[in-house]
């Protein structure tokens, strides 16, 4: 089993010989001794090793742990990505999939096992697996995929320089929620939506918090009712109408493995639903503006061949954000809820599916 290593420069020495000038007849160097000669060899080892990374020996393997927070086809496609970039990379790995399906008691008796058994390295799944794992550990690398907020989850100090043993890819493109909440304005004239989320999950609060922002720029008003389990999200989602135009449901962990409940709601009452990643639209939502997940994890899969192979540190290995957004429309799921479809939407978006 590989320790984690980072690599060290070596101290490097210059010696110069003093030649006597004029008609002073020049003394013949000493020959060099025994013990010189070593010592020199040595040197010479070390300096053509110098600023090489430490790399893994041929044939060596690597066990590591993997957590995903919950079952939904956005954190599934992640960890998909991640271990095919790790597949191609060509090395040896042995992997312990986890998944506490959001008990957060059985994600610390994860982590413990993980830590127990040393395993070289943790793929974490979404932000309550990324801060259970981090504070479990500050000597085992942890690269996270699906969090929308790192230095507000206190995973990194910031994004560009992390400063632990914590680095990974984000799921929230700074433009998506923005976009989302003008696109709810400008194409369908709604002055009221409905937000359902787990006020446990920090990266839910965070999305709920710039959508409430962007809201209130363009006066429109937010309606919120949270869950503790994706049981129960259909009588929250419920608790909404009557009040609402819309609904607007963010990557938030519970909801989304709950979103079938979201979508007979919202399919029953006539009312648009907006969904935070693309996985959402084909599953039943109108439109949303996202990238693929499958993208971010394959991304934090070469960042993780890169630690155990390469010796790379995860504190100075920069945060990556997602790719660019993509729009999408669902043309099934707008006659379901008994929308009229509008050529518009078909004329801004980037891809429109019937599903």
């Amino acid at each position: 089993m590989k320790k984690w290593m980072i690599g060290s420069g070596t101290l490097m020495f210059a010696a110069t010989m003093l030649v006597a000038c004029g008609d002073t007849e020049e003394e013949a160097p000493a020959e060099p001794t025994d013990t010189e000669t070593e010592a020199e060899d040595e040197e010479a080892a070390e300096d053509d090793g110098e600023d090489e990374p430490v790399a893994a020996s041929e044939g060596e393997s690597f066990d590591i742990g993997v957590v995903q927070y919950a079952d939904h086809p956005s954190l599934d496609a992640a960890t998909e990505g991640f271990k095919d970039a790790l597949a191609e990379s060509g090395l040896d790995i042995t992997y312990d999939d986890q998944n506490p399906n959001g008990d957060m008691n059985v994600l610390q008796t994860i982590a413990d096992t993980f830590v127990g058994n040393e395993v070289d390295l943790i793929f974490a799944n979404a932000t309550p697996a990324a801060q259970i794992m981090t504070t479990s550990t500050s000597e085992i690398p942890i690269l996270f995929t699906s969090v929308t907020d790192p230095e507000g989850a206190q995973l990194v100090d910031t994004l560009e320089a992390p400063g632990g043993n914590v680095t990974g890819t984000m799921d929230l493109h700074p433009d998506a929620i923005s976009q989302t909440v003008e696109l709810m304005s400008e194409q369908f004239d709604i002055e009221s939506f409905g937000m359902v989320y787990n006020a446990g999950e920090q990266n839910s609060e965070y999305q709920v918090s710039i959508a409430q922002e962007t809201a209130d720029e363009l006066g429109l008003s937010v309606e919120t009712a949270t869950v503790q389990t994706s049981a129960d999200v259909q009588s929250a989602t419920e608790s909404l109408i009557g009040s609402i135009d819309a609904i607007y449901i963010v990557t938030d962990n519970e909801v989304v493995s709950g979103l079938d409940a979201v979508i007979g709601v919202a399919e029953r009452e006539s009312l648009p639903l907006f969904v935070g990643e693309l996985d959402s639209v084909a599953a039943g939502g109108l439109a949303g503006f996202g990238f693929s997940y499958y993208d971010i994890g394959y991304k934090t899969g070469e960042m993780a061949a890169d630690v155990l192979v390469n010796g790379a540190d995860p504190s100075t290995l920069s945060v990556e954000f997602p790719p660019e957004l993509e729009l999408v429309f669902n043309e099934g799921a707008a006659e379901r809820m008994g929308l009229d479809w509008d050529e518009e939407w078909e004329a801004i978006a980037d891809n429109v599916i019937n599903e």
